[in-house]
């Protein structure tokens, strides 16, 4: 996997990958930590690392480039934003 383009330039671990997964998945950072079976404070020391090599800002952005990767078609925003008010984000009619 290599990061292209306006992102870093530096490879994620095979442990930091897995943290992309699962944050993609749209876990929080607890579930994250249990899955992986170390604290919270890890998985948010996991991801400064990973939004500093991929040159991200957030966890949005980290979904996405992930789906961008994994050759997704389509992304469904419910799924990658459950926390953001969905009515904001439709087109107005």
């Amino acid at each position: 996997m290599s990061a292209i383009g306006r992102y870093g330039n530096c490879v994620p671990s095979e442990r930091e990958h897995r943290v992309i997964e699962l944050v993609a998945e749209g876990l929080k950072n607890k579930e994250v930590a249990e899955v992986i079976g170390t604290s919270e404070h890890v998985v948010k020391n996991y991801l400064r690392t990973i939004y500093d090599k991929l040159g991200l800002w957030n966890r949005v952005e980290l979904a996405l480039w992930y789906e961008s990767r994994r050759g997704a078609s389509h992304v469904n925003p419910v799924t990658l934003l459950p926390w953001v008010n969905m009515k904001a984000a439709l087109p107005q009619q």
